[in-house]
């Protein structure tokens, strides 16, 4: 993705590096770390995320061939740039032992099916949700925050052996999410993987925030 990077980000990362060496990690994992840190401020993220190079390769080409990106919350679709998202947070309703964030997942769901990027920086019960279904995700950032459930769904993403970016601790939040998708959406395409044109069908608009 071409992008003007204004000086005050360039500066930002040059004193990121200064801080912090990044440079063991592959290319897509410290292109996701590097970005999350800068969208937080906080350093700790480096020992605090979880993620597979592999898996980040193979989301990486599902992303530029055009699979749908779903979020829970449009404070996560605000911060996801030059991408159109899928979010039914506002079509979904509460009930007996479902939550609204979670019945919003079942929508988003039967909108995309299978192969979709699902990024949730909102709520635990939304990441509980997409680990009951059979979605088959391309990618699943989950970096729900809280101190009621976050660290134990991010457990259970990491357990369900589900190609994921998640971290250990409570924190987390809609804008570490997004940035752990732009680090994606940033990161340049091998010139033997050209990109094809996003069609409707595969990502749906978004409405503004």
């Amino acid at each position: 993705m071409n992008r003007v990077v204004h000086p005050i980000e360039v500066e930002s990362f040059r004193r990121l590096r200064s801080r912090l060496d990044t440079s063991h990690f592959p290319p897509l994992t410290r292109a996701v770390v590097e970005r999350v840190i800068h969208s937080a401020a906080d350093l700790a993220y480096a020992e605090d995320l979880v993620m597979d190079e592999g898996a980040l390769e193979k989301a990486h080409a599902a992303l530029h061939g055009g699979a749908p990106v779903v979020v829970d919350v449009e404070m996560v679709a605000a911060g996801i740039t030059r991408r159109e998202t899928v979010c039914r947070l506002k079509d979904a309703e509460s009930g007996p032992g479902l939550t609204r964030s979670a019945h919003a997942i079942r929508l988003a769901y039967e909108q995309v099916g299978p192969g979709a990027l699902w990024v949730i920086g909102c709520a635990p019960t939304a990441l509980e949700e997409l680990l009951t279904l059979d979605a088959a995700p391309a990618l699943v950032i989950g970096l729900p925050v809280g101190f009621v459930g976050a660290a134990e769904s991010k457990a259970a993403l990491r357990q369900s052996g589900l190609p994921a970016v998640s971290n250990v601790s409570e924190k987390g939040g809609s804008a570490v999410a997004a940035a752990a998708l732009n680090a994606l959406l940033y990161h340049p395409v091998p010139p033997s993987h050209p990109v094809h044109p996003v069609s409707e069908a595969s990502a749906p608009l978004k409405e503004n925030p």
